[in-house]
Formats: C-alpha cells, sequence, structure tokens
C-alpha cells in the first residue's frame, strides 16, 4: 500500500512539475483525487505480482485479503460512489489476479 501511494506521489510531481505546470494547489489536489485510483490500478499489477512471485500463492492472498480489507475500509469512510467502487473493484481483481500470477510463475 505504502509503494501504491509513493507512486500516486510521484505521478503528482512529474505531472506538476512536467506534463502541466504552472496551476495553483487546489488544481493539483483535484487531480490527484481523480488520478490516484488509476496509478493505484497501475502500480498495483507489478507490485502484487513481485508480492506473489517473493511470498507464494497463500501468503499473497493473505496479502491481498489485508490489503482488500483496509482498500474497502478507506472506500467507505470516503464516501462510496458507484464509480469509485468500480475503480475498486478493477484494482482489487487485477490485484489479485497479479498476487496468483506471480506465486504460479515462482513454481516455475
Amino acid at each position: 500500500m505504502a509503494a501504491n501511494i509513493a507512486v500516486s506521489i510521484l505521478y503528482m510531481v512529474v505531472y506538476s512539475y512536467v506534463i502541466d505546470p504552472g496551476h495553483d494547489k487546489a488544481y493539483y489536489e483535484a487531480h490527484v483525487t481523480a488520478a490516484a485510483p488509476y496509478c493505484s490500478i497501475v502500480a498495483g499489477i507489478p507490485l502484487m505480482f513481485l508480492v506473489g512471485w517473493w511470498v507464494g500463492m497463500r501468503p499473497a492472498i493473505v496479502v491481498w485479503v489485508v490489503y482488500a480489507i483496509v482498500d474497502l475500509a478507506v472506500l467507505a469512510g470516503s464516501g462510496f460512489t458507484v464509480k469509485l467502487g468500480a475503480l475498486v473493484a478493477v484494482s482489487l481483481l487485477t490485484k489479485l489476479a497479479s498476487a496468483c500470477l506471480g506465486a504460479i510463475a515462482a513454481r516455475g
């Protein structure tokens, strides 16, 4: 989860200094609110693959379950919308698939 947050922060630094510089802080805060779920999906796929590859199938699923519980708690606390719910569902499903594929790849 910390790595996903780091990717979102890195994305915002690149976005604000390279892609679309010159706006006020509120503009970038609004953008990161919209972009963070997509950053989580894109960065989460290789991160969870590496987790699965590193720890194996059962521990990878446990890591995913813990991640899903935290992600769903954040969703519940931030206010559920259908769009955000769909993004979280895609995020969780891609992370589960990636963790399992990583574990399968590690077995050889």
